[in-house]
């Protein structure tokens, strides 16, 4: 499909500095990739907004940008995917946003003995416009070591590097039909925002119209 700058999710650890700073280099590391055409909304730069701090207003601050953007990339490193992420991945899926499933870790674990497994549990698996994009994220190190001379250009590359994987299965989702079509769009999210409850449906009264009408325009939902 042509594309016009599509807000994504994306979903992931954000708990230390590990985290904070990889989410933030890879973002712009896509945003410049793709030229601008996907527009990534980190999580981490908002929660800390959130006035009151209770877990249920940061829980809904978060859906209510999860609900806001056109795709979701989720990050499954780790020896099991983040809780958070996967809820948030699932939430996704129920409005059929295209999805990346990204990981790094060149470990093994959850179901990847199966033929058709992931390295993860399998109820996370084979869902529709959904890509799963592996990354061996250390052979993907000493490759931009070869490449570049010091830390500063090594990290410019590496993330550039996954960025360009990225973006290619971003690419590839947003171009597959969806089963959501656009007449039905409105009554899916309304459904959805009331499962999720909490504060949700208030938050996104203001906007509501709007949402629905840029989503229906995106070309994602034919």
């Amino acid at each position: 499909m042509e594309h016009n700058t599509l807000k994504v999710y994306f979903a992931g650890d954000l708990f230390d500095a590990k985290d904070l700073g990889g989410n933030l280099m890879l973002a712009d590391a896509i945003e410049r990739v793709s030229q601008n055409r996907y527009r990534i909304m980190l999580p981490q730069d908002g929660e800390c907004e959130v006035t009151d701090r209770t877990s249920q207003s940061i829980r809904d601050a978060d859906f209510e940008l999860l609900l806001a953007c056109d795709c979701i990339i989720a990050n499954f490193d780790g020896p099991d995917p983040d809780s958070g992420t996967v809820v948030e991945f699932c939430f996704a899926k129920a409005v059929d946003m295209p999805a990346v499933l990204l990981r790094t870790d060149f470990r093994n674990s959850g179901d990847h003995t199966l033929p058709d497994g992931e390295p993860w549990n399998l109820m996370c698996s084979h869902y529709p416009r959904t890509k799963v994009l592996h990354i061996n994220g250390m052979m993907r190190y000493h490759e931009c070591m070869k490449k570049a001379e010091n830390a500063e250009a090594i990290l410019k590359l590496y993330y550039e590097s996954i960025a360009a994987d990225a973006v290619a299965a971003l690419d590839k989702v947003t171009g597959e039909k969806s089963w959501l079509s656009g007449d039905a769009l409105a009554g899916q999210y309304l459904n959805t925002v009331k499962s999720i409850g909490g504060t949700l449906s208030e938050r996104l009264e203001t906007i509501w119209q709007d949402l629905i009408e840029r989503k229906q325009n995106s070309g994602l939902y034919r």
